[in-house]
């Protein structure tokens, strides 16, 4: 596809570069996904200053991201994602105030989450998931009020989940596989937009709140496997009625297992192995029963309980 990349060619028409219709050498989108490309980025990206669109992922890139990035001050997107970035994450974002998505997921980023990401006013998505970040999460990005997106999992992040991330407007989470600690913030249940929770492989710990069904009526995916959880599973989960992924594995869940989630129709996996569920009187398989209301189960998984009782 770069064949197009001639001197002998306007580089309007080379693949991948899309230029205003009117104004023919104002660069406005570099969309190079999975082109396999190879080295370094150029500083010279700086001088696209007309860039709304960056899509570099799926490549070959290393080395560190240019800082030049801060004079793309109309970028709205950038995707860097699933390369060999190295160096920190850029902190000089901030003169890109027209940004939306920032996506450098799976490179080789270290150090901290900028606090400077805080002053992003537009951003609603950002991923930087899989590097080897450090640190805790910055309180600043309860600044991004129109955050939906969170994908920060699979680092290396300590302390505790902020309780300030409230104040946006999250409806996906993303922060499992870190170094975690502390409760779930009660704040967090006032987001009833959510619909993705994964916080799976930390230290987290604490109960649920009784009543996560009703906070959450639009989730569809809650994944807390490998925390240190305690108490019941809540039964008001079966209020979530578009819940497709419920995985509780390796935690140390009490109680019963609800026996209403037969009412969970979209239900395509459910996984509560390795817990204390189980009571001490003996008909704990019933939930059992209700389960073959959900048409699309997939996957079931109970095992290294204390469950007893007949089938």
């Amino acid at each position: 596809m770069l064949s197009s990349w001639k001197e002998t060619l306007h580089f309007c028409r080379w693949w991948g570069v899309y230029c205003r219709r009117r104004h023919v050498n104002q660069v406005i989108g570099l969309n190079l996904f999975s082109y396999g490309l190879v080295g370094s980025l150029s500083h010279h990206i700086g001088n696209l200053t007309f860039l709304r669109t960056t899509v570099l992922q799926n490549n070959s890139f290393y080395g560190k991201v240019p800082s030049e990035i801060d004079h793309l001050f109309r970028l709205r997107v950038l995707f860097l994602s699933n390369n060999s970035f190295q160096g920190t994450v850029p902190t000089n974002l901030t003169h890109c105030s027209e940004l939306r998505e920032l996506n450098v997921v799976d490179n080789k980023l270290e150090g901290k989450i900028p606090e400077e990401h805080g002053a992003l006013p537009k951003l609603r998505a950002l991923g930087l998931a899989n590097n080897n970040l450090t640190g805790r999460i910055p309180a600043s990005l309860r600044n991004l009020s129109s955050l939906t997106l969170l994908s920060i999992g699979d680092n290396n992040l300590e302390g505790s989940i902020p309780e300030e991330l409230s104040r946006t407007t999250i409806e996906r989470i993303q922060l499992g596989i870190n170094r975690l600690t502390g409760t779930i913030p009660s704040s967090l249940y006032n987001l009833s937009n959510m619909r993705d929770i994964e916080l799976g492989a930390n230290q987290l710990e604490g109960s649920l709140s009784l009543d996560i069904g009703v906070a959450f009526p639009h989730l569809s995916q809650l994944v807390l496997a490998e925390n240190r959880f305690t108490g019941p599973v809540p039964s008001s989960l079966f209020n979530a009625s578009m819940l497709e992924g419920t995985f509780l594995p390796k935690t140390s869940f009490t109680g019963l297992v609800p026996p209403n989630l037969g009412r969970l129709r979209n239900l395509q996996a459910i996984n509560m192995a390795l817990n204390q569920l189980g009571s001490v009187g003996g008909n704990d398989l019933s939930f059992i029963n209700s389960l073959v209301n959900c048409t699309q189960l997939q996957i079931m998984a109970f095992s290294h309980n204390f469950l007893k009782g007949p089938l």
